[in-house]
């Protein structure tokens, strides 16, 4: 199969030119590359708030009137959170920038599934932003 979707973006010129650019960034591997040209076609064409609500990542309030309630995230598109959030415990461990908000968001007491949650949001943005400058992976 992963020879197939290989052979699938080779065949793609955009999908060649996105691919090299995604490899770049670490914490990325093949099966979020594919998962994202293939579920998320848009990336690097949208604003960093509509990916993140694309994605499903994006906090919603709940409020009503005077009351105040908690931000939740909702909707989106289940496949391409569930690959991110599997290739963002990995950033966590490899990607310096993502891996020191992790770090930072713990220490200020947020719950591990809530920084991972914001981890995740900070990293299909600036996956958005290589694509949409063009630019690969600097530190």
């Amino acid at each position: 199969m992963e020879k197939r979707l290989a052979k699938h973006v080779e065949e793609q010129a955009e999908w060649t030119d996105k691919y090299t650019i995604l490899m770049t960034a670490p914490g990325v591997g093949n099966t979020l590359i594919y998962t994202l040209l293939a579920d998320l076609p848009e990336l690097g064409t949208l604003s960093n708030k509509e990916v993140a609500a694309l994605v499903g990542v994006a906090p919603f309030n709940r409020d009503s009137g005077k009351l105040r309630g908690k931000r939740r995230i909702r909707g989106g598109r289940h496949s391409v959170r569930t690959i991110l959030y599997m290739a963002t415990l990995s950033a966590t461990q490899c990607n310096p920038v993502i891996k020191d908000f992790y770090k930072k968001l713990v220490a200020q007491g947020k719950h591990k599934k809530v920084a991972i949650t914001a981890c995740m949001r900070k990293f299909i943005t600036m996956l958005n932003a290589m694509l949409r400058d063009e630019c690969v992976w600097a530190y």
